[in-house]
């Protein structure tokens, strides 16, 4: 009988052997941490190990190979994996100075204390501290006697320095002890302008990664003059990237390279083309001339969209391009080759330069920025630094035309990173850092969402937040304004244009004196902002508090809306931006909508659902959450007020005190506004890009119940009437707003 019929013939007796699959063997688990599976146990899979803070993986991942036995990458035996204590190097010399103490390495929250002998200045941070990183804090110490034409350069902790002479010329090298890897730049001169060449050379642990607040500045930071002008006379930062700099007349090409070979996983992939699709959709926010090209490549590339193809302007196309890459179009070559990948680049900038011609302003002027998300261990194609040196040949790249190429090239740390390859393909600049290591892809996600910083963007954009996470409370909401009396605070408000703010009507109920009024506007130079003068009042017509007075409503507040035009333009800022107002050509490009748009579609787009999230601004400056209802939720939400009895204790129907002009929130766990945040405007986020739908005008409860901005109480669960607050909506105010605002913004069709 033929072996495989008998096999066949006795599963139905052994319905285990059904079950019997080539597998790794299950005896992998680590002391102190944990792991995750690419693949389950089949071959091909990459077990990556996690330990907790403080610790790291040895070995940090494992290959299920073929022969069905694990692998660690470059082991030639497999050992038992444990979780080891971060140790962070210890400093191999110090110059003109002392350090304590003396250690061969330090534990993580262990600290270095550094002194300088007379004549010689401490430069950098005389005390640093061991983060669980792996990584010390804060600067480089430098005992600096103040000769020679560039500063002394110092020796980073953990590195050697070849070199003494700090003039005009002068070159020092430097290299690591021991088993840590070099990042930044092993060889320096110093320049004509006193600054030395490249990037400082820090020498960390080949375990060590990233923190993404100290990512976010380099990186992110570097990306945030894609919108405003050159200003080639500011400062540099130390330790910030030098920002892309691209007029808005300008282009920018920006080159996604996304590693898909075996050593990345599946998954891995999957929060590369994530974060490239955020970063896509962010840039895209802004009217800016940008072409996205999108390279995916493991032993070959695949070219995925081109900067030659017209649909790589086109923010729609590019991310469905993103969305569509496959990771699987590489399984039949999962080697990593990335020298093919730059190259393609650099052949599509080849052709990008015939179409305009070498020597035409046009191709000089465009910008390229490329983004090399991988873990850096190319093991064919040989070094991709002669594709990296044609690229810089290409765009004649020189130091004066230093800000026309950046190539930032980012891993992430579980992946096992080979730091040495990142470091090498990473551009290096006077004092930057253009190389990253992240723990995890949630770190890289933080990253990315946080990149774009709007500091220097000084057009009147509308609805622009600076998101970054160490913004502060005004740079997020820049449009809020508070608007005063003679001394004490009143009302909120909303910059839509450089000189106009919109408010509620009621905050002039018992107005006297208005030329005293003030409209206090954010200033990156004052924490309390800048105060200017009032000069027009607009009130609709239509607003009367007592109107309904002898139907038994003792307040009503529709047509709740009002307009103030400042004495002067405000300048524009990171503290002080418009909001973008519905219904205008302003928000519509902000919301990336067809030119034929409506007034009706963007209602439409932006009350999409029954209940919608949106915020408001609390009296401390903080974001608040609140759900505004459309529908039956709005019908349902509208009823507290019949609860009211003190107030409305004759009332037949709600509709007369709340009418259609009002959107209602104050259900399920939403913040509820205090007295003297009316005015303030209620707005929701879409497209990276912030729009104002209402304004605050009057509620059933105000947490404030004392002096303190910083607290709130919260409404009892059971209370009666229920907490409600009610909104000036601005979809239904639109023939006001466009009588008096026609001129200011352009209005789309109703």
């Amino acid at each position: 009988m033929d072996p495989l019929v008998a096999l066949l013939c006795l599963l139905p007796l052994y319905p285990g052997l059904a079950a019997v699959t080539p597998s790794c063997p299950r005896n992998v688990n680590i002391s102190g941490g944990t792991f995750t599976l690419s693949h389950g146990w089949a071959p091909g899979s990459l077990l990556t190990y996690s330990c907790p803070l403080g610790r790291y993986p040895s070995p940090a991942s494992l290959l299920c190979k073929s022969n069905r036995q694990w692998q660690a990458p470059g082991a030639t035996r497999l050992t038992k994996a444990v979780c080891k204590f971060v140790r962070c190097p210890a400093p191999v010399s110090f110059e003109n100075g002392m350090y304590t103490p003396r250690l061969g390495s330090h534990p993580v929250g262990g600290n270095l204390s550094f002194e300088c002998e007379d004549g010689f200045t401490l430069r950098g941070s005389p005390v640093r501290w061991c983060l669980p990183n792996g990584m010390w804090d804060g600067e480089t110490a430098v005992c600096d006697s103040g000769d020679g034409h560039c500063a002394n350069p110092g020796i980073s902790v953990g590195a050697v320095r070849t070199g003494s002479r700090f003039g005009l010329g002068d070159k020092v090298k430097y290299r690591c002890s021991s088993n840590l890897v070099l990042t930044g730049s092993a060889e320096r001169e110093c320049q004509d302008n006193g600054v030395w060449s490249g990037t400082e050379p820090i020498c960390r642990q080949p375990y060590s990664y990233d923190f993404p607040e100290d990512v976010a500045p380099a990186l992110g930071s570097s990306l945030s003059h894609i919108l405003g002008a050159t200003n080639p006379t500011q400062k540099k930062t130390e330790n910030v990237g030098r920002k892309i700099q691209i007029q808005r007349s300008g282009h920018l090409n920006l080159y996604l390279l996304l590693d898909a070979s075996q050593s990345v996983t599946e998954d891995n992939f999957h929060t590369f083309k994530a974060c490239a699709t955020l970063m896509v959709d962010r840039l895209f926010s802004f009217e800016i001339k940008v072409r996205v090209a999108i390279i995916t490549f493991a032993s070959k590339p695949k070219v995925i969209m081109s900067v030659l193809h017209e649909n790589s302007q086109d923010v729609t196309e590019v991310i469905s391009s993103l969305e569509n890459a496959n990771y699987k179009d590489h399984e039949n070559g999962t080697g990593t080759n990335t020298y093919e990948a730059l190259n393609s680049v650099y052949i599509m900038m080849n052709n990008q330069m015939q179409r305009f011609a070498m020597n035409t302003a046009a191709w000089q002027e465009i910008r390229h920025t490329v983004i090399l998300l991988t873990d850096g261990k190319s093991n064919m194609g040989g070094s991709p630094k002669p594709a990296v040196d044609n690229i810089k040949e290409i765009l004649n790249i020189n130091q004066k035309r230093n800000d026309y190429l950046d190539i930032y090239a980012i891993g992430v740390g579980k992946m096992d990173v080979d730091w040495k390859e990142l470091n090498e393909l990473g551009s290096k600049k006077d004092g930057e850092r253009h190389a990253f290591i992240l723990q995890d892809t949630k770190a890289l996600h933080q990253v990315f969402e946080h990149m774009l910083d709007v500091s220097q963007l000084t057009d009147t954009i509308c609805g622009v937040g600076n998101m970054s996470a160490n913004a502060s409370d005004q740079e997020r909401t820049p449009w809020h304004v508070t608007i005063k009396p003679k001394s004490q605070e009143n009302c909120r408000g909303a910059l839509i244009s450089d000189q106009w703010v919109l408010t509620a009507a009621h905050c002039f109920r018992n107005a006297e004196g208005r030329s005293l009024w003030r409209v206090i506007v954010g200033d990156p130079n004052s924490p309390w902002g800048k105060e200017f003068r009032i000069e027009e009042v607009v009130i609709n017509p239509g607003f009367d508090v007592f109107a309904k007075k002898n139907q038994g409503i003792p307040e009503f507040y529709g047509n709740d809306i009002a307009l103030l035009k400042l004495a002067e333009k405000v300048k524009m800022s990171t503290h002080a931006r418009p909001i973008c107002l519905p219904c205008t050509v302003e928000a519509n490009l902000a919301l990336r909508r067809p030119q034929n748009s409506t007034c009706r579609d963007h209602e439409n787009k932006l009350l999409d659902k029954s209940s919608v999230p949106a915020h408001f601004v609390a009296l401390n400056g903080s974001k608040l959450n609140v759900n505004l209802k459309t529908g039956i939720e709005w019908a349902s939400c509208i009823q507290a007020v019949s609860q009211d009895k003190t107030t409305f204790p004759n009332l037949t129907d709600v509709r007369e005190v709340v009418t259609d002009q009002f959107l209602c929130s104050g259900t399920q766990n939403d913040d509820n506004s205090c007295k003297g945040e009316s005015g303030g405007a209620v707005f929701l986020e879409r497209k990276f890009r912030f729009f104002q739908v209402g304004l605050v005008s009057w509620g059933l409860y105000n947490p404030c119940v004392n002096s303190d901005k910083n607290f709130r109480k919260k409404a009892p669960r059971n209370r009666v009437p229920p907490p409600r607050d009610f909104h000036i909506s601005l979809f239904q105010l639109q023939p006001w707003l466009r009588q008096h605002l026609q001129g200011v913004l352009q209005f789309l069709p109703l």
